[in-house]
C-alpha cells in the first residue's frame, strides 16, 4: 500500500465510509502476483525500498518474461540478473526499449519518467580483469538502485602500487565494493585505505587450489581490516544492493540534517 493510499484509507475512516474492521483487513493484506510459475511480491518496493528483483538463473525465458510484465503492469521498475543469452534475446524482442547489460548480465525496465539524480558514491574495485563481469553485476545493481558508481579495474595486490595510485578515488566514496578472487586479499588491503565500509565480493576465478572461490572467500571472512565485511561468492548483485542501500541512507539522513 502506497502512502497515497493508506492516507485515502485513514480518511474514509474518519469519515465513516470504511468501518475499522475493514480498514484492518486491508491493512493487513499483502499484495502479490500470482502467476503459474511465481508469485510476485508487490509490496517490496513500500518496505524494503526497491521492487523484487528477477534472478533469471534456472527460469525459461518466458518465466523471465511472464514476470517482467507483472512487474512492468503494476507500475514497478524492474531488473533481472543471471540473463543468460537466449533470455537475453527473448527479451530484447518484447521489451526492446530496456537496458541490458551482457557482460553483467542484467536486464533493466525502469517504469516511465524522470529518473532522480544519483545519490552518493559506490566504487567498485577489481582485482583483476577476469573479476569484471561480477563487478559489473555489482556496478550495474548499484546504478539502477540510485547510487553514483565509479569503476576501478585491475589493480591486485601482485602490484601494490596500482592500488595506492587510486587512493584519492577510493577516499572520494561513500562505499567501496573490492571484487578479487585468487587469494581475495585486496579487500583487506583496501580496508586499511579508506575510513567507508569495504564490501568484500569473492570470485570464482582461480587455479584448483581456490575451490570456486571458496579460499577467496575464507581470506574476505578472516580479514584483519575491521572496516571490511563480505557477500558470497560471485554475489556482485549482493554487493551492489547493500552498498546501493549504505548511500541512500546517508544521503536521506544527510538531507534530514
Amino acid at each position: 500500500m502506497t502512502s497515497d493510499e493508506l492516507r485515502q484509507l485513514l480518511e474514509s475512516v474518519r469519515a465513516g465510509t470504511v468501518d475499522v474492521a475493514a480498514a484492518t483487513a486491508q491493512l493487513g493484506r499483502v499484495s502479490v502476483a500470482e502467476l503459474s510459475f511465481a508469485t510476485l511480491d508487490l509490496d517490496r518496493q513500500q518496505r524494503c525500498g526497491f521492487p523484487e528483483v528477477i534472478f533469471a538463473e534456472g527460469k525459461t525465458a518466458e518465466w523471465v518474461e511472464g514476470a517482467v510484465r507483472r512487474l512492468s503492469e503494476a507500475g514497478q521498475d524492474c531488473f533481472v540478473t543471471r540473463v543468460n543469452a537466449d533470455q537475453s534475446a527473448h527479451l530484447a524482442v518484447h521489451f526492446p526499449h530496456a537496458d541490458q547489460d551482457r557482460l553483467a548480465r542484467t536486464f533493466w525496465l525502469p517504469i516511465a519518467g524522470e529518473r532522480p539524480a544519483p545519490t552518493g558514491k559506490v566504487c567498485v574495485v577489481t582485482a583483476g580483469t577476469s573479476d569484471l563481469p561480477v563487478a559489473q553485476e555489482a556496478l550495474v545493481t548499484a546504478r539502477v538502485m540510485g547510487a553514483g558508481v565509479e569503476l576501478i579495474v585491475d589493480v591486485g595486490v601482485a602490484g601494490l602500487h596500482r592500488i595506492l595510485r587510486q587512493r584519492e578515488r577510493l577516499a572520494a566514496a561513500d562505499v567501496v565494493i573490492v571484487v578479487a578472487g585468487m587469494d581475495g586479499a585486496l579487500p583487506s588491503v583496501v580496508g586499511g585505505l579508506v575510513d567507508c565500509p569495504v564490501i568484500a565480493c569473492p570470485t570464482s576465478i582461480g587455479y584448483g587450489a581456490a575451490f570456486g572461490g571458496v579460499a577467496a572467500l575464507l581470506t574476505m571472512l578472516n580479514s584483519c581490516s575491521a572496516g571490511v565485511c563480505t557477500v558470497n561468492i560471485d554475489a556482485g548483485f549482493k554487493a551492489g544492493y547493500v552498498a546501493a542501500r549504505f548511500t541512500k541512507r546517508l544521503q536521506t539522513r544527510n538531507a534530514r540534517e
